[in-house]
């Protein structure tokens, strides 16, 4: 831990808007805080300077601080003032939204490197240092060849919530959802803790969902403009992936991306794309058999599914009841499409339901066109295992005990000769089904090696 440590820290912790950084930043060091700043969303760099001032009264250094000049000036005057104060514990510095901060053409990265390498490195301080933008931490901090480089001691990347997590929260604030219903809750607003803790206990995840995304005063209902703008500089970009995204249920590859976006091809389109996978928004998969250019992006964050394809056009239509939609056919396809998202993001728990955990595997998508004979065919989620075995994943979200029809069985030894034929593996494939409640009576008899239910995906993974 870095407050037991016998040298000064510098910890960096990235992960998206309303994961919860700054409360854990606040509820780990407490009042060992002797310093906190928060850069200011859009703020210039005169703002931003005024802002530590106010910081450096706040945490009663001085009260007479003026806005300094520049930030070598600020960091120097930070220095400076933490030396008169005599602390016998070992104290944190906390630099929240650190990337609004740095603003354009200002030297905030310069003055930051200085005030570590001349000063806080020589004292018994841990620096934390917490940015939303997990692309622009990684490249301009972790990854810096300047001043920084290799000045990170500790990085913490705070994900979502999974399952079980939500689970935890849920019950703790007195909302004993079952599992299914807490799928519910997660298939829209996924594991972000600031959306989880505006759960009213009294609603089913239904009436709750209602609430916070179709009401006019729901306090998600115009998240998604909020989101990606605070985020990303020329968020429209990625805007325009993650619609174009939302669109495919299979995922894009990088091509089909450029051609529905119209964006133009070269390192801000590259850009775009490492921005929205380093913050966790899009998830890119490894095309078994193909090339490297050939993987496959999808969207995987919940909210942005659930809004692009319900809340937006909600927005428009003042009567609509998300009560109603959820009965809908087009809700249940929905679901079915976003939980083979949740299924991969728990692979751990998948790989130990499996009983596979201490195998080393791999994850691919797969897909082939028609060809000698055969017929087209899509695998979302392919595991392949180091001892020569693979699991072809079929996902299917129900609401009751899941019934395979022939069709489906058929489709699926079909499926086994097709990925075959297009990458030649020799080796043992199993045929894997994940549902939430199982399947209705002996359907799955004979074709489905494995049948993993929702629970499995609540399994606690050890540390």
């Amino acid at each position: 831990m870095a407050l037991a440590s016998d040298k000064a820290e510098l910890v960096a912790v990235i992960g998206r808007r309303r994961v919860g950084k700054t409360f854990l930043v606040r509820s780990v060091y407490g009042d060992r805080i002797a310093f906190e700043i928060s850069g200011l969303q859009n703020g210039n760099t005169e703002m931003q300077l005024q802002n530590f001032a106010l910081a450096v009264r706040y945490a009663g250094l001085d009260d007479a601080i003026e806005p300094p000049k520049n930030w070598m000036q600020a960091f120097f005057e930070l220095s400076r003032l933490l030396e008169r104060r005599t602390h016998p514990e070992k104290v944190v510095l906390f630099f929240d939204e650190f990337p609004w901060l740095a603003t354009r053409r200002s030297d905030f990265l310069q003055g930051f490197g200085f005030f570590w390498n001349s000063w806080a490195v020589k004292k018994n301080v841990v620096v934390v240092i917490c940015g939303s933008a997990a692309s622009w931490m990684i490249h301009k901090v972790i990854n810096d060849r300047g001043g920084l480089h290799n000045r990170v001691t500790r990085l913490l990347h705070l994900a979502p919530f999974n399952l079980r997590e939500t689970e935890q929260l849920l019950h703790a604030r007195g909302i004993p959802y079952p599992p299914f219903q807490v799928l519910e809750v997660y298939l829209a607003l996924g594991g972000i803790p600031m959306y989880l803790e505006l759960l009213d206990a009294g609603l089913s995840p239904t009436e709750n969902i209602h609430r916070l995304c179709f009401e006019a005063s729901g306090y998600l209902r115009h998240e998604f403009q909020n989101l990606y703008a605070a985020l990303f500089e020329h968020h429209e970009a990625h805007v325009s992936v993650v619609r174009a995204l939302a669109a495919k249920r299979q995922g894009m590859t990088r091509e089909a991306l450029l051609q529905a976006t119209k964006l133009t091809d070269g390192g801000g389109f590259s850009k775009v794309l490492d921005e929205l996978t380093l913050s966790g928004f899009v998830g890119r998969f490894g095309a078994y058999g193909k090339k490297k250019k050939d993987a496959v992006y999808r969207l995987m964050d919940p909210y942005s599914l659930f809004y692009l394809h319900f809340i937006e056009e909600a927005l428009l239509n003042p009567t609509a009841d998300f009560r109603q939609i959820a009965q809908s056919q087009r809700y249940l396809s929905w679901a079915g499409f976003s939980y083979e998202n949740v299924c991969l993001t728990h692979l751990h728990q998948i790989k130990q339901a499996l009983g596979i955990s201490g195998v080393r595997t791999s994850v691919h998508t797969f897909y082939a066109l028609p060809e000698d004979g055969l017929p087209g065919a899509q695998i979302d989620l392919l595991i392949e295992r180091a001892d020569r075995c693979a699991h072809m994943c079929e996902v299917k979200f129900a609401s009751t005990p899941y019934a395979l029809s022939k069709a489906e069985i058929d489709r699926w030894r079909v499926r086994q000769a097709v990925f075959r034929h297009h990458t030649g593996y020799k080796f043992h494939l199993f045929n894997t089904l994940i549902t939430t409640f199982g399947v209705a009576g002996n359907t799955a008899a004979g074709v489905a090696d494995q049948v993993l239910v929702l629970e499995d995906l609540f399994r606690e993974i050890p540390a």
